[in-house]
């Protein structure tokens, strides 16, 4: 049996764990209050439940969105994006600053710094986490930028105008640096690979946003390695002394699941929750949504797991359809495979991406990718998998639907970027 297909089986095995202390069969217990947790409990009301939601948020902030913060927040254009939502008049209990620390599933127990909380349900939606620059922790003046508090720490930093290292030229890193420039500040960003986006893009799409850099007036050091970061200074690996007035790591992020590990709730050697397409746990009565969680795609034929804004927001629906529709009898629910989406703003530009593409994909262009509007598509076997489109919101828009209809396209009408995308079907 298939790591995939033993967590599909488990997850849908059913069944009912008696003697929980304290239990209620109709208590939802979300743990995470960010995009997935939120609107995990705000679908469970607009679908029906009129059991009990306890929302779980380990900060003390009001549940907000997190876009903004590499953006306006971080500027100081605004103070915060706490959601519009009123918990109090849809009956979801918020606890705020409610650290979790541990499950006992048998037991249908989280365990909280206040105590344990029983359920009949638990959704788990935790996020990711920031991964750690090695050797820069405690040193003054490094940063990351996932939370509020981590924004209002460098809006000052931004503010006073101080040179700044970005470690790691990935989405995080290009979005920080725009708004770093925008604010005055003097920009180096170290990246070890030797392109930016390395993880995300091909070399040959990836080489068109290395000139971005330079264009806003930052410096973009790519192959080149951090040995040390000292308060004040970043040392590179060819002994380069890097000025840091601020040190911002964004070196990619990973599911925050440690609070998993000896539960009996299955994770995946990348750390995520081993969810099947209804994503349910391992275990009964357990759901994971949002950045924590992987899940098979029959689509691409394989697990995904996807770190974006576009997954939390969809993933709840088919998370709560589930918990409402379980309690009725031969109840067949939605199956999860969304094409994946998500967008960027850097250096002057509105990047979109969706679907999910390999290096064995076929790669055709859309417009000259040195100007300030193009796309590249990716075709399996004729078919349109997924694009990235930079100041082309039309091809973006067109795109997503035909691959969700899994439409072929015919190669020489897509490379034309004055035929819309939608009329390249063949």
């Amino acid at each position: 049996m298939s790591e995939d297909t033993e967590a599909t089986s488990i997850g849908r095995s059913g069944g009912d764990v008696t003697g929980g202390l304290g239990r209620d069969d109709r208590k939802v217990v979300i743990v995470g209050a960010g995009m997935a947790g939120v609107q995990t409990a705000v679908a469970l009301r607009e679908q029906g439940w009129t059991g009990d939601i306890s929302l779980l948020g380990a900060e003390s902030h009001p549940p907000y969105d997190r876009p903004p913060l590499s953006k306006t927040v971080l500027l100081g254009k605004a103070d915060g994006s706490a959601f519009d939502v009123d918990f109090a008049a849809l009956g979801i209990d918020l606890e705020l600053g409610r650290r979790v620390s541990g499950v006992r599933p048998a037991e249908r127990l989280v365990q909280t710094d206040a105590g344990p909380v029983p359920y009949g349900h638990l959704v788990i939606a935790t996020g990711a986490e920031p991964i750690a620059l090695p050797g820069s922790e405690g040193v003054p003046g490094v940063h990351v930028l996932r939370t509020l508090d981590d924004a209002e720490r460098l809006r000052p930093v931004l503010a006073a105008q101080r040179d700044i290292v970005v470690v790691g030229a990935g989405w995080i890193g290009a979005e920080f640096a725009t708004a770093a420039r925008e604010a005055g500040c003097a920009v180096t960003v170290v990246e070890a690979a030797e392109r930016p986006l390395a993880g995300a893009l091909p070399a040959e799409v990836a080489a068109h946003m290395v000139g971005w850099y330079a264009d806003s007036g930052a410096v973009l050091r790519t192959g080149a390695r951090v040995s040390a970061v000292e308060h004040g200074v970043v040392l590179l690996d060819d002994g380069t002394r890097l000025p840091a007035g601020a040190v911002v790591v964004g070196i990619g992020a990973r599911p925050a699941t440690d609070w998993l590990l000896g539960s009996g709730i299955a994770l995946a050697p990348d750390r995520s929750i081993l969810a099947d397409d209804a994503l349910r746990a391992s275990v009964p009565g357990v759901y994971a949504v949002g950045d924590c969680v992987s899940f098979p795609s029959a689509r691409y034929g394989q697990r995904l797991l996807v770190h974006h804004w576009d997954n939390a927001l969809q993933g709840p629906r088919t998370v709560a359809a589930h918990i409402v529709g379980g309690e009725a009898a031969n109840f067949t629910g939605p199956v999860y495979d969304p094409v994946p989406y998500f967008w960027s703003e850097q250096f002057g530009r509105f990047v979109q991406y969706a679907g999910h593409h390999t290096a064995a994909d076929t790669l055709v262009w859309r417009g000259d990718p040195t100007s300030a509007a193009w796309t590249v598509c990716w075709l399996r076997e004729g078919v349109l998998i997924a694009l990235l489109a930079v100041g082309r919101p039309r091809d973006l828009t067109q795109g997503r639907k035909l691959i969700e209809r899994g439409a072929g396209l015919d190669t020489t009408r897509a490379a034309d970027p004055s035929i819309p995308l939608k009329s390249a079907v063949r």
